[in-house]
């Protein structure tokens, strides 16, 4: 037999334990103990306890929002009565009211707030800029100004909302890609260059106001502010097949969105293709808002406010798209709640309610930015 070499591990292949001895149990690597932090990889990505936590907790208020929201009204439902109604189940009267009066609304603002959340997670984390939304970038004010260019030139009711909408959208994010090009692109000049495209799209649309007669500007401004009033299941269809889609596949492109937050040179060591991934996530992000504004207008400051809340649930270096998108639901059902009851005999459009609570939420990044920016 061969002398074992000096300096070899005990723990060797061809080491020969001494006959009777029991086997000494080896130490396991420090990499394949247990963390603290339990991770299973799911679509390429770590999965924390305190995620999947937090996104049941936020899923369930939702869902008890929503039901909140179809037992209120003239009408007033036992809340006990609403689930089986959705299934069409229970006295004639109420399930007409749940399901064909509040539904359509309903639904029309949960698809609404998980694709305006959604797509800011997406376009903060391809940006690395708490600050990035599709309300500042010019995806929602491209959105806006073909919708309403629609509704004042006569061409909306030919196209559709959703068409409209899907075509400013891509075309403002083609602007902003474009014009930020310059050998690659970059989450900072995106920002820059969508901050400029965007106040030029919103001039757009006030000249478009000025043109507009009586009945077209009403109409236009009161989608503008964002609203849930009115809405049916035309509004619910497209709406919902479009979040199907582009939903999962933002969780699909996480990995490469999670790479891309470590800075460019990083995710190409770690074989990430960056700009197809950046082009490819913008595409998600400018989808989902597209079809949102088409659907409702721009709902102002969900896609802001609702990304950082979820990072901070979840305590991670990024808005994680799915905790994003259930909480943009709360925060749409609970405004369109508010909307509804703050005033007697009122219905206000969900963006008054959004836009007050994104202002101040938006005053608090700006503050903490400003500090941190200094030092402090």
């Amino acid at each position: 037999m061969t002398p074992p070499t000096p300096g070899a591990s005990p723990t060797a292949p061809d080491s020969v334990a001494p006959a009777g001895a029991r086997p000494v149990a080896t130490a396991a690597p420090e990499s394949d103990r247990p963390s603290r932090a339990l991770r299973t990889a799911v679509l390429g990505l770590p999965l924390r306890p305190r995620l999947v936590v937090m996104c049941v907790a936020v899923a369930l208020a939702a869902f008890g929002v929503f039901c909140l929201g179809l037992a209120l009204g003239d009408y007033p439902v036992p809340l006990v009565d609403v689930v089986p109604a959705l299934w069409r189940s229970g006295a004639r009267g109420t399930v007409f009211v749940v399901h064909e009066v509040r539904l359509p609304r309903a639904l029309t603002g949960v698809l609404v707030g998980a694709a305006f959340a959604a797509s800011g997670a997406v376009l903060q984390a391809i940006t690395r800029n708490p600050l990035a939304s599709p309300d500042m970038v010019g995806i929602n004010a491209g959105a806006t100004t073909a919708v309403v260019a629609g509704i004042v030139l006569g061409f909306g009711d030919t196209l559709g909302a959703p068409t409209l909408g899907l075509a400013g959208g891509l075309l403002g994010a083609l602007a902003v890609y474009l014009l930020a090009w310059r050998r690659g692109s970059t989450g900072f000049r995106i920002v820059l260059v969508g901050i400029g495209v965007s106040w030029m799209c919103t001039s757009a649309t006030d000249y478009l106001l000025t043109r507009a007669k009586m009945h077209q500007a009403q109409e236009a401004v009161g989608w503008l502010v964002g609203n849930l009033n009115g809405r049916g299941w035309e509004a619910v269809r497209p709406l919902g097949f479009a979040v199907a889609v582009l939903l999962p596949a933002a969780l699909l492109l996480a990995g490469w969105n999670r790479n891309l937050q470590l800075g460019d040179d990083v995710a190409r060591g770690l074989g990430t293709p960056v700009q197809l991934a950046r082009g490819l996530l913008l595409l998600v992000s400018v989808a989902l808002v597209s079809f949102a504004t088409a659907a409702t207008g721009p709902v102002l400051f969900v896609s802001l406010a609702a990304p950082q809340i979820a990072q901070r649930l979840a305590r991670l270096s990024a808005p994680p798209v799915l905790l994003s998108a259930l909480t943009g639901v709360l925060l749409v059902s609970g405004s369109d709640l508010l909307a509804r009851h703050l005033l007697p005999d009122t219905d206000l459009p969900v963006g008054v309610v959004t836009g007050a609570i994104g202002a101040g939420f938006l005053l608090r990044l700006l503050v903490r930015a400003n500090r941190a920016g200094s030092g402090g």
